[in-house]
C-alpha cells in the first residue's frame, strides 16, 4: 500500500525539505500553501522529476471548509492519507506584548494551532482503524520557544506553540490504541524565509553565538528528524517531542 503524506506549507523551508525527503523514502505527497503556488509548484516538479508522485493543493489551514476541500482531494488524487505533517506556521514582528493586538493574537492562534488541530482531525478519521484505517503518523512542528517563551520577541507565538506541545501529547494518548503516532519536532534556531515575514531576515544568522553549537540549523536537519518520526523506525515513538535546537 502506498504511504500517502501531506505537508501543511510544504512549498517553502522545512516544509519543502521534507517533502523532497519524504518522496525519496517512497512517501506519495500533497504538498499544500496558502499563497505560493509557484514554490509548491517547484516542490512537486521535483519529486516528480524523481520518479515520485505529489500534487499541490492550495489550502488556508485556518479556513475549516478549505481543509476539508484539501482532505477531499487527497483522497482523490493519492489515496487515503497515512502521514500528516503538520508545518503550516506563522510568526509575526517583535512586538512586547503590551503592544500586541487581538488580530495579532487571532492570527496567530487560527494558522499555527486551529489549522494544526483541524488537519489532525481529517488525518485522524483517514487513519484511525476506529475509523476503518490502517494506521498512520502525525509529526507537529512546534518550536524551542514552547519552552523558552521568546520574550520581547514573540510571545504569543510561544504560547501557540506551547498548545501545540500539549495537543500532541493529549492527541497521542488518545490515539495510540487506535494505530495512530503522534508526536512533534521543536526546532531552535533554524535558517529558513520564516524570520524575514517577522521582518528579520538576517536573524538566524545574528543568533549564531547563543546557540551552543554555534550555528543555525538547517530545513534538512529539521526534516531529517520529521521523517525519523513518521518511519517504522520510530515504530515506539508517541507523545514524544524531539528538540532539535543546536543545544538551545
Amino acid at each position: 500500500m502506498d504511504q500517502v503524506l501531506l505537508i501543511t506549507g510544504g512549498g517553502r523551508g522545512i516544509g519543502a525539505a521534507t517533502a523532497l525527503l519524504a518522496a525519496q523514502r517512497g512517501y506519495a505527497v500533497a504538498v499544500n500553501y496558502a499563497t505560493n503556488s509557484l514554490a509548491a509548484d517547484e516542490v512537486v516538479r521535483q519529486i516528480r522529476a524523481g520518479g515520485g508522485r505529489a500534487i499541490a493543493v492550495r489550502a488556508d489551514v485556518a479556513d475549516e471548509a478549505q481543509v476539508l476541500t484539501l482532505f477531499e482531494t487527497i483522497d482523490a488524487k493519492l489515496g487515503r492519507l497515512t502521514a500528516l505533517v503538520n508545518n503550516a506556521g506563522v510568526v509575526d514582528t517583535t512586538q512586547r506584548v503590551d503592544e500586541q493586538s487581538l488580530a495579532r493574537w487571532r492570527r496567530m492562534f487560527e494558522i499555527n494551532v486551529y489549522g494544526t488541530m483541524l488537519c489532525a482531525r481529517e488525518a485522524v478519521r483517514r487513519m484511525s482503524t476506529r475509523h476503518g484505517g490502517t494506521g498512520g503518523a502525525i509529526v507537529n512542528v512546534s518550536s524551542v520557544a514552547a519552552t523558552l517563551g521568546a520574550p520581547g520577541q514573540y510571545v504569543d507565538y510561544a504560547a501557540a506553540k506551547g498548545a501545540v506541545d500539549v495537543f500532541t501529547v493529549g492527541l497521542a494518548r488518545e490515539v495510540a490504541a487506535e494505530g495512530v503516532r503522534v508526536n512533534a519536532v521543536r526546532p531552535g534556531i533554524i535558517d529558513t524565509e520564516i524570520h524575514a515575514s517577522g521582518g528579520q531576515p538576517g536573524r538566524a544568522q545574528r543568533l549564531a553565538p547563543q546557540i551552543p553549537l554555534q550555528r543555525p540549523g538547517t530545513a534538512q536537519e529539521i526534516a531529517n528528524a520529521i521523517v525519523w518520526l513518521l518511519s517504522d523506525d520510530a515504530s515506539y515513538a508517541t507523545g514524544s517531542i524531539l528538540d532539535v535546537t543546536g543545544g538551545r
